[in-house]
């Protein structure tokens, strides 16, 4: 586990939940009503990141149906790291455009993740060859069609590219986590032997120390250790440096848990056992549905903070 945190490997930022599609299985109930957070509130978020960040991903949402608070953030974040950040923007596309793509490029992106092919978004993946042929008119290069998922890859070279997915019955809809409206749509993943903590989103590594490249996830502004998130964040980017709630989280038990990617046995320092857990978590069909009964409980014992009372940004 790492011990500086003022270098982070991979951050996956959720900086607006307003989205053109309102799809079923979505987990953070993006939509045309989606929350947003606000302009100053991002620019918080960017002075708060980590000092050296290898990987910085931008989604929502739907980044493009709020360009204006994205091209704010792509500025501050050039004018912070001097293009020594890749800068990854996952999209569903339906509303890229060449004007658009080439301020995004512009403004330093340079990997573009088309993750809505397939017949459960709104295009139903009918405009992949129309971006495709976007894209190469760019120069951007289509020959890495999948995510950009092992560290020597992602880092190696910060050239143009872009890749495309989609839902499946695999992925997404066989494998969602109970979270958002794909909880409210009942069409989770009921598989209590289904460990997302320990896969590429959870929370596996948000410390370091593992093969899995080190990725921290911020929804909106609360800081998680996995893309569906704790029951209450580890902290608020707009009002914390992120590593500074990254080194408090080091010294739990808990977390050390789940950095090493066992959520079962992450309350055994203060008595829950592991039985118990996978008795819960075999009752609840879901161990993301334990996890939130978890810290639902126990959640002064885990440092995380309810956002009820998280300090309000200074305006």
């Amino acid at each position: 586990m790492k011990t500086d945190f003022n270098h982070c490997e991979s951050v996956y930022w959720v900086f607006t939940q307003l989205c053109n599609d309102k799809c079923d299985h979505c987990y953070n109930s993006s939509g045309p009503q989606g929350t947003r957070i606000s302009a100053q509130d991002c620019l918080r978020i960017v002075r708060n990141l980590p000092d050296q960040v290898d990987r910085l991903i931008l989604s929502g949402g739907e980044p493009v149906a709020d360009r204006a608070k994205l091209y704010l953030i792509l500025d501050a974040v050039q004018e912070k790291y001097q293009g020594r950040t890749q800068v990854m923007l996952q999209t569903n596309g339906d509303l890229l455009t060449a004007e658009i793509l080439d301020l995004l490029i512009a403004k330093g992106v340079t990997r573009f993740d088309i993750a809505s092919i397939d017949r459960y978004h709104k295009m139903a993946g009918s405009r992949l060859m129309t971006l495709a042929d976007l894209f190469e008119s760019r120069g951007v290069n289509g020959d890495d069609h999948d995510p950009l998922i092992e560290k020597d890859h992602y880092l190696a070279e910060n050239r143009l590219s872009w890749g495309y997915w989609g839902a499946t019955e695999d992925m997404w809809l066989g494998g969602n986590w109970a979270r958002g409206r794909a909880l409210e749509k009942d069409i989770w993943l009921k598989d209590p032997n289904h460990n997302f903590c320990a896969i590429l989103s959870g929370a596996r590594g948000f410390l370091g120390g593992t093969e899995l490249p080190q990725e921290i996830s911020i929804q909106l502004w609360k800081i998680n250790p996995c893309c569906p998130g704790t029951k209450f964040p580890l902290g608020d980017a707009r009002t914390e440096k992120v590593a500074d709630v990254l080194l408090r989280a080091s010294k739990s038990e808990i977390m050390q848990r789940l950095n090493q990617g066992d959520p079962w046995k992450m309350g055994e320092s203060i008595g829950v056992t592991e039985a118990h857990a996978r008795a819960r978590t075999e009752d609840l069909q879901n161990i993301c549905r334990w996890c939130d009964e978890f810290f639902e409980q126990h959640h002064e014992a885990s440092g995380l903070i309810p956002p009820a009372i998280l300090p309000l940004p200074v305006l």
